[in-house]
Formats: C-alpha cells, sequence, structure tokens
C-alpha cells in the first residue's frame, strides 16, 4: 500500500491533520493510501498538537480492532493511519529553555559576525524564548528547522520512503513555524543526503502543498509579540519568496491556496497548553486539499531531478458567500464528497450518544451482546473519546467566523431525521417500526440479519451501524 507523508507544520498543520482524521473516520476515500502524519512544532506542549495527537491514537486504536475486506461492510476508520516518529512528532533538539541568541551560540562569534548578526536579528529576535515556537518570526524559524534534515527523526522517514509514495506539506504563511518551515521541508527533502539509500524517492517524490492565508485574527495585547496586525505583510514577504523559491522552480507537484477574508480572533497566546484553537472550516477545506491530491494520477505529479514538470496550483471556493456555511453553500464536487459520509457518521455518533445504553435489551443488541461491548476499551476507552472529540470539532465549526453548520446536532427522538439543514427529510407513510429511533431500531433489526457474523464483536458492531446508517441516510436524504 502507498503512503501518504503529511507534514503538519506549527498549529495550523495540527488542526488540519485532525480534520483529516475526522474526514477519514466519516469514510471518505483517500485512493487507498496509508496515511502518516509527522507533526513539526517546537512547542511540545501546545494544546492543538496534544489534542491532534490524542485523536490519532484513538483512531489507530479503533483502526486495529477492525478488517476491510470486501466481505466487511463498514467503510468508517478504513484508511490506515501509521507513524515513523513517537508520538507523530519530528523533536527538534537544543531548543528547550533555550533562547534564539543561545541556540545560534551568538556569545561564541567575533564582533564581525556578531555585527552581521545584530542587522539580521533584532534584540527582541536574540532574546526569544523558543519554547513555544517563533512567534510570528520566520527569520528566527528559518535558522532553527534546518536542522530537522539532520534529526533521527527525518532520518526515520527517509528509511521508510518508497517509489510509490507521497509527500503532503501543511503551513499557515503569516506566522513563524510554517512560514519557514515550509520551504525548508521541500528543499531538504528535494535535496536529501545521497548517502541516504532512498535519496532519489525524496528527489523525485510528488509533494503536495497547501498553505494557509490568513484566517484568524488574534486579540489585541500589549504583553504578546504576536501582532494581527502584521499577518498581510508577513503574507505578501512570504508569498515573494514563494514566487522565486517555490512557484517559481516548480518544487511542489501541488499547490492548493486557502484564506478568508471574514475572520474570528482568537484569545492571544503565544503557545503551550492554552494555545488550543477552535476547528475552522478553512481547515477541513485544507484536507480536502490533501484528499484530492492523493486521488491525483501518477502522470500529473511526474518530476525530473527534483522539479515538477507540470505543477498544479488550485484554490477552494464556494458557491455562495454566506457567514454560516451549509452542504449547499459548496460546490457540487464538495457536496457530493462530503454530504453521506458527514450525516451518515453522525447519525451514528448521535445513536451512541443518546440511544445505545437504553437498547441494550433489543433483539439485535442482545445477538452481539452489546452490554459486554459498551464495557470493552474498543468502546469505553476509544471510541466513546473519539466521537466526543468529533463532535467538539464539528461545534468548534459551527460557533467560529466563517461558520460551517451543515448539521443539527441537537436532534431528538422527535426530530431525528431533521438532520441535514436545508433539506427535508423523505416520511413514508407506510414505513416499519415507526418514526425516529424506532425507524432506525427497526433497520437495525433488519440489518443484524444480513452481517456476516464471523468476524470479531467490534467487526459485526461497525458492520451493523455502517449498513443501517446509510440505509438511513439513503432513504430520509437521497445520498
Amino acid at each position: 500500500m502507498a503512503k501518504l507523508y503529511v507534514f503538519g507544520i506549527g498549529g495550523t498543520g495540527s488542526r488540519v491533520i485532525k480534520s483529516l482524521a475526522m474526514l477519514l473516520a466519516s469514510g471518505i476515500d483517500i485512493n487507498k493510501h496509508e496515511v502518516v502524519p509527522i507533526i513539526i512544532d517546537p512547542d511540545e506542549a501546545n494544546g492543538d498538537v496534544t489534542r491532534t495527537i490524542e485523536i490519532l491514537k484513538n483512531y489507530q486504536q479503533i483502526h486495529g480492532k477492525l478488517s476491510f475486506t470486501n466481505a466487511d461492510q463498514n467503510q468508517f476508520f478504513k484508511t490506515k493511519i501509521s507513524n515513523v516518529n513517537q508520538n507523530f512528532r519530528l523533536v527538534l533538539n537544543d531548543i528547550k529553555n533555550d533562547r534564539f541568541k543561545d541556540y545560534i551560540q551568538y556569545s561564541g562569534l567575533d564582533e564581525n559576525n556578531k555585527a552581521l548578526i545584530n542587522l539580521l536579528f533584532s534584540e527582541d529576535n536574540l532574546n526569544a524564548d523558543m519554547e513555544v515556537g517563533f512567534k510570528g518570526n520566520p527569520n528566527i524559524g528559518s535558522v532553527v528547522l534546518n536542522q530537522f534534515k539532520q534529526s533521527d527523526d527525518f532520518k526515520n522517514f527517509a528509511s521508510t520512503f518508497s517509489q510509490e509514495d507521497r509527500i503532503f506539506i501543511i503551513s499557515s504563511i503569516f506566522g513563524g513555524t510554517g512560514a519557514a518551515g515550509f520551504p525548508l521541508l521541500v528543499k531538504n527533502i528535494r535535496n536529501a543526503d545521497h548517502n541516504l539509500s532512498t535519496w532519489k524517492y525524496l528527489q523525485d517524490a510528488p509533494i503536495g502543498a497547501v498553505t494557509m492565508l490568513p484566517y484568524f485574527g488574534v486579540a489585541p495585547d500589549d504583553e504578546s509579540k504576536i501582532d494581527k496586525s502584521t499577518f498581510i505583510s508577513k503574507t505578501k514577504a512570504a508569498l515573494s519568496y514563494y514566487e522565486k523559491n517555490i512557484s517559481g522552480n516548480n518544487s511542489v507537484n501541488a499547490l492548493y491556496y486557502l484564506g478568508d477574508d471574514i475572520t474570528k480572533d482568537y484569545p492571544n497566546v503565544e503557545g503551550a497548553a492554552n494555545q488550543k484553537n477552535d476547528a475552522h472550516f478553512l481547515e477541513m477545506a485544507a484536507a480536502l486539499s490533501i484528499i484530492d491530491f492523493a486521488k491525483k494520477d501518477a502522470t500529473e505529479l511526474v518530476n525530473i531531478d527534483g522539479t515538477a514538470e507540470n505543477p498544479i496550483y488550485q484554490e477552494f471556493g464556494i458557491k455562495s458567500n454566506s457567514n454560516s456555511l451549509i452542504f449547499e453553500n459548496l460546490g457540487d464536487c464538495t457536496q457530493l464528497q462530503l454530504k453521506k459520509p458527514l450525516t451518515q457518521y453522525t447519525k451514528f455518533l448521535v445513536y451512541l450518544r443518546d440511544k445505545i445504553v437504553a437498547s441494550t435489551d433489543q433483539n439485535w443488541a442482545k445477538n452481539m451482546n452489546i452490554s459486554n461491548l459498551l464495557t470493552q476499551p474498543f468502546y469505553s476507552n476509544y471510541l466513546k473519546k473519539f466521537n466526543q472529540n468529533y463532535l467538539e470539532w464539528l461545534n468548534e465549526m459551527a460557533y467560529n467566523q466563517r461558520s460551517f453548520s451543515p448539521l443539527n446536532l441537537n436532534v431528538n427522538d422527535t426530530n431525528l431525521f431533521e438532520m441535514v439543514k436545508g433539506v427535508r427529510p423523505h416520511i413514508g407513510w407506510m414505513e416499519s417500526g415507526g418514526k425516529n429511533y424506532g425507524r432506525y431500531d427497526f433497520l437495525l433489526s433488519k440489518h443484524d440479519k444480513e452481517i456476516i457474523k464471523t468476524g470479531s464483536p467490534e467487526q459485526q458492531f461497525m458492520d451493523l451501524f455502517y449498513s443501517t446508517t446509510e440505509s438511513l441516510v439513503k432513504e430520509k436524504y437521497k445520498f
């Protein structure tokens, strides 16, 4: 199975990987690639990073209990997510509790070199504490991040890379870590050490990237080094550099641009555990760019000696401009990609959230010994926690700006099928089992008789709910 290595740089990179995990959990296809996330962030305690790592670990535990042969009906969590680095992170050395001037050994330089450094870096730059990142200073990041080609983690990645594999890089362009890390990572991959056995595969690897233009702000804070008024100027400077060193020299095969002029100010947190930004629609759109890249034919992604033959540049648009998006505001292709899997997985999640505990006396539940399954780690430790994160992801996008809120999450036994905003559910006059959860339970009983009972309890459980929710979504919404 070909692998897709996804490098998430900085907080934005981690949040996009989180959105990707949610889309893959819902069953969205990524062209049979195995996904290998690698997070690059100097801030070890970053809240966005730790949350994403927890989600990825729970995903792995769920996927590991399931099989995906032709006989298995379930498509939730079908994509394998693996890791080559501990906790999915590429470790940066010698930056913890270090000021930038200590990292570059400023005190040991002669007077001429100190004078040169003083021209390139301000006093604030030199005294910057790098433990929580580069605080919007790509000039610092470009120096520190250049170390990763010598790191053991980078070598582990390189040693596992094969000829059919691909690479995708996520970064923001208006901060410090992402703006610096993206071009450096491309350079180090294209110019991989020839002592590596895989250097030629890396040189000609299909590389895609999404660069996130400003899509949120930060609240004013005189004590913070981060100032949203600099975001546009930093974006312009980075784009000017990319024009020569990324797009100008055909370094990548596909480059996706995303940004928005409707923004929300987040709390001005420089890093650590409190940097835990709400999920954003554009991060989900960025995750879709990864899927789009994975589905491109290999003939579109040809490199010769590290140079892309026909680089592709794409942007993402919506059909109708609205501060609050639902499915019908999106382009037709995006709607087709998202409507069924997101609705189907949310149907599954809502049943587990609101109904499963009260359903253990039903025949289908007794046949599967659901009471026992609910006490097992697969459900109680991993699936339940993943679903809590999934709901959190949907709710955060719904309350962000611009918001994405296509699904009503507050359904109950009187309006269960009024879930998809803008779509009136089909109501059959002669439906068996009654309405709402009565209909849901009827279909669970029906599909319980149809699924193959030779798999593990976890496999049977997921097969049952996948086939049932698929029937419900087709019946009620015609997609």
